[in-house]
């Protein structure tokens, strides 16, 4: 298993996304709002591969959990 830390850098890259500094904190300020009732990935701004993906994420608690719940954290404020 990759043990390695994973940075929001990374996340991006793995969810397909352009991961410049610039296009995080844009894609941040863009899709920042989401309601506490809604699960991350449930949240309408990802795609379908994307979704499952954070959600994999967040019920294996992988490696990947960590820096997911920060960006969630991050859209939610």
């Amino acid at each position: 298993m990759d043990r390695s830390s994973h940075t929001l850098a990374c996340l991006f890259a793995q969810l397909g996304l352009n991961n410049s500094d610039e296009q995080i904190t844009q894609f941040i300020e863009q899709n920042r709002g989401i309601a506490d009732e809604v699960v991350i990935y449930e949240a309408t701004i990802w795609n379908s591969a994307q979704a499952s993906f954070l959600q994999e994420a967040l019920a294996q608690d992988s490696d990947w959990a960590e820096i997911v719940d920060s960006l969630d954290a991050q859209l939610r404020h």
